[in-house]
């Protein structure tokens, strides 16, 4: 849909030319998850204005804008414009900390900086040196079956088409190829109810849980070489339930556990890795996936990636959460991660972003993006 922004006024040229400013300004406009439409609105009505060598294709709350310059390569750069819920972290704030200049807020790090640095590129390069897709999408930061990216591969995949991505997500301006695959489990175990005063006229099914959390307690991730990253992967315990009352014994119990492994697995060989850990188990455990996402390589060995890491002049490294990189993998496409900000402080009260990061991130991207 083509949808044109309501009541919405297009960002001054001068925040175009200060892109901490510009953060600052998208920060400003509160996006918490299925609230992004001021925000969407605010970057589809500056684009239209200030960039008319764009082509606008407004899906929901996302908006596609692409060159045509007939370039032999094409990159797709994204970020998502949404945000958890504010904690009184807004209006943001700049101050200078042990001498670093910081920019304080809610989207901050995850990440309106990184979608401040697209859009500044998005108005200002006419002429670059590939073809553009820039994406700036809603709904990240909740159940995936909302996400907006997600969205457009599955209803307009042509508009997601290139031959390398980039995703804004915080990575302190570095780079972070692919990211692991992440799948949830419940582990569930039967018993028999009875009187707790006569345990042992039932079988205890928390009791029946031991020998699998001895089995995650002693577990040894390993690590994973991918196109020369090394991915650490993770088999954890995250949940417990179980219990009817205090005086009768359970007859019914759950381990939830989250798997993060490499990209090197697919989603089926990762689920036989842990249904492997409890196989033998008498009694027998029930196993029941809960949540998925497949991991993504890097590609790292595309010359399109291997051009962008010479220009931004970062060794990369990989990315141990999910990210919707996967979706680009899912697609055909090797991707990365590229975004100003410490990921450790996404969603936290106290987020925020050394301001060198944000321009060392736009002046990386413009490097690449001009460079023949």
């Amino acid at each position: 849909m083509n949808a044109q922004p309501m009541n919405a006024q297009p960002l001054a040229p001068a925040l175009l030319d200060d892109v901490v400013a510009l953060t600052a300004a998208l920060c400003d406009i509160p996006s918490v998850s299925a609230d992004e439409r001021a925000l969407a609105d605010t970057i589809e009505a500056t684009l239209r204005v200030h960039a008319p060598h764009l082509e606008l294709i407004r899906d929901g709350d996302a908006i596609v804008a692409r060159t045509s310059l007939g370039r032999a390569e094409r990159v797709v750069i994204a970020g998502h414009i949404d945000t958890v819920p504010i904690n009184d972290n807004l209006p943001t704030r700049r101050s200078v900390d042990d001498g670093i200049d910081t920019l304080w807020g809610r989207g901050t790090v995850d990440m309106k900086g990184g979608c401040a640095v697209l859009l500044a590129l998005a108005v200002r390069l006419v002429d670059p040196a590939y073809d553009i897709t820039w994406v700036w999408y809603d709904h990240e930061e909740v159940a995936s079956e909302l996400n907006g990216l997600g969205r457009l591969a599955r209803t307009r995949p042509e508009l997601l088409e290139g031959d390398f991505a980039i995703l804004g997500e915080p990575s302190n301006s570095g780079i972070e190829g692919g990211c692991n695959g992440t799948l949830r489990l419940e582990l569930r175990t039967a018993g028999r109810r009875a009187h707790s005063a006569r345990s042992w006229m039932g079988v205890n099914a928390v009791h029946a849980l031991a020998p699998i959390l001895e089995r995650l307690a002693a577990y040894e991730p390993v690590t994973v070489t991918v196109d020369g990253l090394d991915y650490r992967e993770g088999l954890n315990a995250v949940g417990v339930s179980g219990g009817v009352a205090g005086n009768v014994i359970p007859d019914a119990a759950t381990l939830t556990v989250n798997y993060r492994f490499a990209p090197d697995k697919t989603l089926a060989e990762a689920e036989q890795h842990v249904r492997d850990l409890v196989a033998d188990l008498d009694p027998p455990v029930e196993v029941v996936v809960t949540d998925a996402a497949a991991g993504a390589r890097p590609g790292l060995d595309a010359p399109l990636a291997q051009r962008f890491v010479q220009a931004v002049g970062a060794e990369p490294a990989p990315k141990y959460g999910w990210t919707d990189v996967a979706r680009f993998s899912e697609l055909g496409m090797p991707a990365v991660n590229y975004g100003p900000g410490d990921p450790s402080l996404a969603h936290t009260d106290d987020e925020r972003v050394p301001v060198e990061q944000i321009v060392a991130c736009e002046r990386g991207l413009r490097a690449w993006l001009t460079s023949a």
